[in-house]
């Protein structure tokens, strides 16, 4: 009965002889749960957190929590919870306002598909961002491949490279199958390209497919 009556005083001017619990508490409450979730962040957080409706009644709580919905993710628009973790039980949710600047990699000129990226290829650019995209380390943009051409100006987002190809398809490819005290090498052609790490099929002498994985020097290692 007590749940049915506080959700009503979302929408009714209620008055209950309990005491009740200061909106201002669940806004310290939000306000530390996401100072806290993303001071590891890299880039500048500002956040806003929204106001409580004043039509709200809770009873007041002696030890509340904060947490993040399953799915939700600290940047944008999102709905941070609190919970009454004493014998109310209470729950309700916060609308939160959470933005971040990041110095992302951009295209400093006009870059076509297949176009390795070098270093006069990128720039840094201080951006605000409402969701989580863009890179904001050279090391995972240099030596990477575009899939697709860019303009001038454009964020540099993951799906946008892959890894360059040491191993392309019809190449004449070394073999190298290591074990427990022992190598064994042979050579085989490779079927499809792959980059470093990435798997690859090679067809050996008798006609036999094995499968393993390119390295950078453009060899194939298999787990025998």
């Amino acid at each position: 009965m007590k749940k049915m009556l506080l959700t009503a005083c979302l929408f009714l001017h209620c008055a209950f002889s309990f005491a009740q619990q200061e909106h201002a508490a669940l806004k310290d409450t939000v306000t530390a749960f996401i100072r806290q979730q993303t001071a590891d962040l890299p880039g500048k957080v500002t956040f806003s957190v929204e106001a409580i409706d004043p039509r709200l009644v809770l009873e007041n709580c002696s030890k509340m929590e904060a947490f993040l919905p399953i799915g939700g993710q600290l940047i944008g628009r999102v709905s941070v919870g609190v919970r009454c973790l004493d014998a109310k039980s209470w729950r309700i949710f916060i609308p939160v306002q959470i933005k971040i600047t990041r110095d992302l990699i951009i295209s400093a000129r006009p870059l076509s598909s297949g176009q390795v990226v070098r270093a006069g290829d990128i720039a840094r650019q201080s951006t605000e961002i409402m969701q989580d995209v863009g890179i904001t380390d050279e090391k995972r943009v240099l030596g990477k491949v575009l899939r697709y051409s860019i303009s001038a100006g454009s964020i540099i987002r993951p799906e946008m490279l892959r890894a360059a190809y040491s191993v392309k398809q019809g190449q004449s490819v070394q073999i190298i199958a290591r074990g427990g005290g022992f190598t064994l090498s042979n050579t085989g052609v490779a079927l499809n390209n792959a980059g470093a790490g990435e798997s690859v099929q090679v067809r050996i002498g008798s006609g036999r497919v094995i499968s393993g994985n390119a390295t950078e020097e453009g060899s194939v290692e298999i787990n025998p």
